[in-house]
C-alpha cells in the first residue's frame, strides 16, 4: 500500500483517548449505527478513523482480520472521496474495498455494515469512473441491493438511507425518470423520503445535509438552488465531531464560495 496523505486539519479535538470514545461512541456512530467494539485492537482503529488516521486505521483493522472490516471500509472509503487525488489510486482504494466488502457479506451476512459499506464504495467508485458507465457495468444493481439488505437489517442507518436516495436521485438526473424507475427502479418520491428519514435520523450530521442538497439540484436543478444553498450551509455550520465531519464541513465551505 502506498503511503496515503495526511489529514490536512487540525485534529486536537478530534481525539478520543480511553473511556472518551465510548462516552462518544453513540453521537459518533449515530450515523451508521455500528455497536462498539470489545476488542482493544479495534477501539484503537476507529480512533485512529475519528482523528483522521485512516491508513493506520486500516492497517490495524486488516491486521485483527475481517471482523475489522466496518472501520477498515469506512477509513478506506472516505479517505480516497476527500483526500486522494490520483485518480488511479483513488480507484484502487475503492476497488479494494469492494473487494473486503464482499468478503464481509459472506462471512457476517447479519451485519448492516457488511452490505452498506460495501454499497458506499461501489456507489464511490461509480461516480469516480461516471455513473453511466457503472450503471453499464451492472454496477447499479449491486448497490441497490446492498442497500436494501443494509435497511432492512438495521432501518435506522441514516447513512445508508442518504445513499439509497442518491442513488434513486443520480439514476434519475442520468437516465431520466421513466427509464430510471423501469430499469433501475428510481423515484423521485423514494429519493426525498430517504432523504428526510436521514435527516430526521441525523439532524446534525453535516452529511446529511449535503447530499440532500446534492439530491435536489440532481433532482431538479437550479428550480431548488435557494434550498440546496440553505442546505450546504447549514452543513458549514455544524461543530465536527470528528475527521470525516470536518472533511464533510470543508467541502459544504468550498461549495458556497
Amino acid at each position: 500500500m502506498h503511503k496515503w496523505k495526511t489529514f490536512p486539519y487540525d485534529n486536537s479535538e478530534l481525539r478520543y483517548p480511553g473511556g472518551k470514545l465510548k462516552a462518544a461512541w453513540a453521537e459518533l456512530h449515530r450515523g451508521d449505527t455500528e455497536p462498539f467494539p470489545k476488542d482493544k485492537d479495534l477501539q484503537e482503529a476507529w480512533r485512529c478513523f475519528h482523528r483522521g488516521d485512516f491508513q493506520e486505521a486500516v492497517e490495524l483493522a486488516d491486521d485483527y482480520g475481517l471482523a475489522g472490516h466496518a472501520v477498515a471500509n469506512k477509513a478506506t472509503g472516505i479517505y480516497a472521496t476527500y483526500l486522494e487525488t490520483d485518480p488511479g489510486r483513488q480507484k484502487a482504494c475503492f476497488q479494494a474495498a469492494i473487494a473486503r466488502g464482499e468478503q464481509a457479506i459472506d462471512e457476517f451476512p447479519d451485519d448492516a455494515n457488511s452490505h452498506y459499506f460495501h454499497a458506499f464504495n461501489l456507489g464511490r467508485y461509480s461516480q469516480s469512473i461516471s455513473i453511466v458507465k457503472a450503471l453499464k457495468q451492472g454496477v447499479g444493481g449491486k448497490i441497490l441491493k446492498s442497500l436494501q439488505n443494509a435497511l432492512e437489517l438495521q432501518p435506522l442507518h441514516a447513512e445508508a438511507h442518504t445513499a439509497l436516495a442518491m442513488y434513486h436521485a443520480e439514476i434519475i438526473d442520468k437516465v431520466g425518470k421513466l427509464i430510471g424507475g423501469m430499469t433501475y427502479g428510481a423515484s423521485e418520491a423514494r429519493a426525498l423520503e430517504h432523504f428526510k428519514r436521514s435527516l430526521d435520523l441525523t439532524p446534525r450530521a453535516p452529511i446529511a445535509h449535503i447530499e440532500y442538497g446534492n439530491g435536489l439540484y440532481l433532482l431538479y436543478g437550479d428550480r431548488k438552488i435557494d434550498e440546496v444553498s440553505e442546505l450546504y450551509v447549514k452543513a458549514s455550520e455544524i461543530e465536527p465531531l470528528d475527521a470525516m465531519e470536518r472533511l464533510d464541513v470543508e467541502a459544504a465551505l468550498a461549495e458556497l464560495e
